[in-house]
C-alpha cells in the first residue's frame, strides 16, 4: 500500500469555500448523536457557472451542526477528469473509494484509501477485474464486489466477484454469480453479502433482474432469492437500519414518497409506518437569500443519497439554482427520519448554501469518529 497525496488547492485555492459558505447551518433539532459520527460524500465540483475546471473533492457532513466541510480533492484524477460510479465504503476510521469510470476515457481497476484521522490518501491493491456501476459492501470488516461493467464500450455486464482484506491488502477471487448483472445494489444483511437487482442489456430475463445473489461468507457460495426487488428497475441504495433492509426507491425514481422495508417471510417490500413524505425533495429558496428577498427561484435537484446512523436515516439531498443563468450555486438539505419514534419521527435542518455548483459522484458513506 503507497501513500500518495492530495492535489494541492494552490491552483485553485478559492476552492476551498466549496462547503464552507453556508446560510443558516443551524438543525431544527436540538437532540446530539452519541459517539460523533461524519457522513462523507465525493462532489464533482466547479466554483464558478462558465468555468472549465471541474475538481473531484470530498466533503464531510457533521450530522450534529448541519455543516459540510472541505475534506480533499480526490487524488490522481487529471484536469477536468471526474470518476463515478465507484463505490465509496468505510472500514474503521478509513474511506476506500473502489473502482469507477472517467467519462470516455477508462474503466478503473484502483482503490483508494482515505485515513479520516490523518487525513492522508494511499494507494491498494487494484480489482482483479476493473469495474464501474457494481454492488459493493463490507462484511466482517472485508470489502465484497460483485458484477458491475468492465469496458466502456460494452452494454453488458460481468458476473465475478471478489472481496478485499484490508489487513493483507489483497484482492482474492469468488465465484462467479449465476447471472452477470450491472447497476446492482450491494449489501450485507444478516452476515451474507446482498446484490440485489440490476441489469444486463437485453439478455437478462424481467425474473432475474429482479431476483437477488447473496453470498453466503461462511459457506462461501452463492444463494438466488427470485422477487426479491420485484421491479425491472434496480434499486437507487439500500441500507440497513435494526438488521431491517430500508429503501427509498429505484434509479429512476429515487423518493417515492415514502420509506420501505423489505419483508424476507412474504418477499415483499412495504411503507415503514410514519415515513410517507410527498415534499421529500420539493424545495425553493429567496432569490436572495442573504438579503430577504421574497421571491422564490426553482431548484433542480443534482443529487441524493441517504446514510444510516443508529435508528436514524438521513436523507441528503443537493439542488441547482436553474432560475438565474450566471448564478452558481448548490442548496444542501437534509432530512431526517428516527425510525425508533413513535411520532414525529422526521426532521428537516436548516438548508445551507454552498459556494459553486457540486455534484454528487457516487452514494456516501459513513465513519464513526474517534
Amino acid at each position: 500500500m503507497g501513500s500518495i497525496t492530495s492535489p494541492s488547492s494552490s491552483a485553485s485555492a478559492s476552492s476551498e469555500k466549496f462547503p464552507r459558505s453556508s446560510v443558516g447551518s443551524v438543525v431544527v433539532s436540538s437532540k446530539r448523536l452519541e459517539p460523533a459520527y461524519g457522513i462523507y460524500a465525493v462532489f464533482s465540483y466547479k466554483e464558478h457557472i462558465d468555468a472549465r475546471n471541474t475538481s473531484c473533492v470530498m466533503g464531510c457532513y457533521d450530522p450534529s451542526t448541519n455543516k459540510w466541510s472541505h475534506e480533499s480533492f480526490v487524488p490522481g484524477m487529471a484536469e477536468n477528469c471526474v470518476l463515478k460510479n465507484f463505490a465509496m465504503v468505510s472500514v474503521g476510521t478509513s474511506i476506500y473509494i473502489v473502482g469507477g469510470s472517467i467519462y470516455n476515457v477508462e474503466v478503473r481497476s484502483q482503490v483508494l484509501r482515505y485515513n479520516v484521522v490523518t487525513k492522508e490518501w494511499s494507494t491498494c491493491a487494484p480489482l482483479i477485474t476493473p469495474r464501474h456501476s457494481f454492488a459493493c459492501s463490507v462484511c466482517d470488516n472485508k470489502i465484497y464486489v460483485a458484477g458491475g461493467q468492465s469496458t466502456l464500450d460494452c452494454a453488458m455486464g460481468v458476473s465475478s466477484a471478489e472481496v478485499y482484506d484490508v489487513l493483507l491488502d489483497k484482492w482474492t477471487p469468488l465465484p462467479c454469480m449465476s447471472t452477470a448483472r450491472y447497476k446492482c445494489v450491494g449489501v450485507t444483511w444478516q452476515g451474507k453479502f446482498h446484490v440485489i437487482g440490476g441489469f444486463t442489456g437485453n439478455k437478462m430475463p424481467f425474473m432475474d433482474r429482479c431476483s437477488a445473489e447473496v453470498y453466503d461468507v461462511a459457506n462461501q457460495n452463492w444463494g438466488h432469492v427470485i422477487g426479491m426487488w420485484k421491479l425491472d428497475i434496480p434499486p437507487n441504495q439500500i441500507v440497513v437500519i435494526d438488521d431491517k433492509l430500508i429503501s427509498s426507491g429505484d434509479c429512476l425514481n429515487v423518493w417515492k414518497g415514502e420509506i420501505e422495508t423489505y419483508d424476507p417471510y412474504l418477499s415483499l417490500w412495504y411503507p415503514l409506518r410514519g415515513s410517507m413524505k410527498k415534499n421529500l425533495l420539493s424545495f425553493s429558496c429567496p432569490s436572495n437569500a442573504m438579503n430577504d428577498g421574497q421571491t422564490s427561484e426553482p431548484l433542480e435537484r443534482v443529487c441524493l443519497t441517504m446514510a444510516p446512523i443508529g435508528s436514524y436515516l438521513y436523507f441528503m439531498a443537493g439542488y441547482r439554482t436553474t432560475g438565474d443563468p450566471s448564478s452558481c450555486c448548490t442548496m444542501s438539505l437534509v432530512h431526517r427520519f428516527d425510525t425508533s419514534a413513535m411520532n414525529n419521527q422526521w426532521e428537516t435542518f436548516e438548508p445551507v448554501e454552498i459556494e459553486g455548483e457540486r455534484e454528487l459522484c457516487s452514494h456516501c458513506c459513513v465513519v464513526q469518529l474517534p
